[in-house]
This record gives C-alpha cells, structure tokens and sequence, in this order.
C-alpha cells in the first residue's frame, strides 16, 4: 500500500461588513440650464450586509458579495431641509420603486489584489450589479484595502448610469433642470473577521 500525498487546501478567511462603522453614499448631479440653481444630493446608503473572503496571506480567490435595502437610502447632505422629504419620496417612489425593488446586489466575477505594501493592497473588483430589477455585467471598482488583524478596510468609488438600470430621471422646469445619467458611489466600508 502506497502513500499518496495529499495538497492542503488554503485556509479561507471571510469579513462580515459592518454597516454600523462604514460610510457608503451615492451622489447624483443636477444638469441642464438650471443646473447652478440645483442640488447635488448625496445619498446615504445606510442599511446593507455582505462578505469578503479570501485565502489567508495571499488574498487569492478574493470574492465580495454586498446586498443593499433599497429602502434603507435616505439624503445626507447638498440639500435644504425642506427640500429632503420630498428628494426622498421621489427617489424611493419614482426612480427606483422600491416597492418592486426592494434590493441591490452585487457580487464579484473577480477580484486582482496586488501588494503595495504590508497589509495594503490595490484591488481591481469586476462584479454583476442587480439595481431596479436589471443587471448589468462586469461593473468595474477600484479599491484600496488595508488589513489590520481582524479588521478590513476598503475604500474607493465607481459610477453607475440611471439609463443602464432604466431608472426614471427626474427632471422640473421643463427639463430646464434635471439629474444627469451618472451617478457617483463612494465607499468606505469595514470588515469584521470571522469565526468559522
């Protein structure tokens, strides 16, 4: 009887985002003739869960996986108080209808890590992006990540366009003034080690 020797699989590490102590907001611009007399609201994402997982010390395999609640968006800054009840009507009623499409998805086809220096990395996510009940393919993300023990760090932003997801754009005065069709999402999320 022979002895076959046997490869040992890589130990996965998984982190658990914490909504609580991240920061994940979208912005969308005003155009149009008006456009100086607009807002630029920022949105804030505020209620989301999701998981990073890697291979121990050397991040292969890396896979991220973020669902948001659609209903969670609420303005966080650009606007006059007055202004935010009904920014938020019309974004969560008419653009996005969330009564439909309560969720965001993203997941990760792939993500390429490369070390700048110890426990910093540059990664490069490429992932399917489910908004409005459409998904749109290979969405590409930047982002800066540090490990830190048991915590990860991510930062970075991407842009979306309303007319991929055929989200309603929101124009008054005639079309004088109106949302332009990209939208900036910046992010600065953290992660919490788990036991597996």
């Amino acid at each position: 009887m022979t002895e076959s020797a046997t490869s040992v699989a890589p130990e996965i590490v998984r982190y658990r985002l914490d909504a609580s102590r991240s920061t994940f907001t979208a912005q969308a611009f005003a155009g149009g003739l008006l456009s100086r007399f607009g807002h630029n609201p920022i949105i804030g994402i505020k209620t989301f869960d999701g998981e990073v997982q890697f291979a121990t010390g050397t991040l292969a395999g890396a896979s991220l996986r973020i669902t948001v609640d659609a209903n969670s968006l609420a303005v966080v800054g650009e606007v006059s108080e007055k202004d935010t009840p009904e920014i938020e009507r019309t974004m969560l009623n008419d653009v996005l209808e969330t009564s439909r499409h309560s969720e965001i998805k993203f997941e990760s086809t792939s993500i390429t890590v490369t070390r700048i220096v110890e426990g910093r990395y540059k990664a490069r996510i490429i992932g399917d992006l489910t908004l409005h009940g459409v998904t749109q393919k290979s969405i590409w993300i930047s982002a800066q990540v540090t490990l830190d023990g048991a915590e990860l760090k991510a930062q970075g932003d991407f842009t979306v366009k309303h007319t991929d997801y055929h989200l309603k754009q929101v124009t008054v005065a005639a079309g004088a003034l109106k949302v332009q069709d990209e939208m900036k999402l910046t992010f600065e999320m953290v992660g919490v080690a788990q036991v597996v």
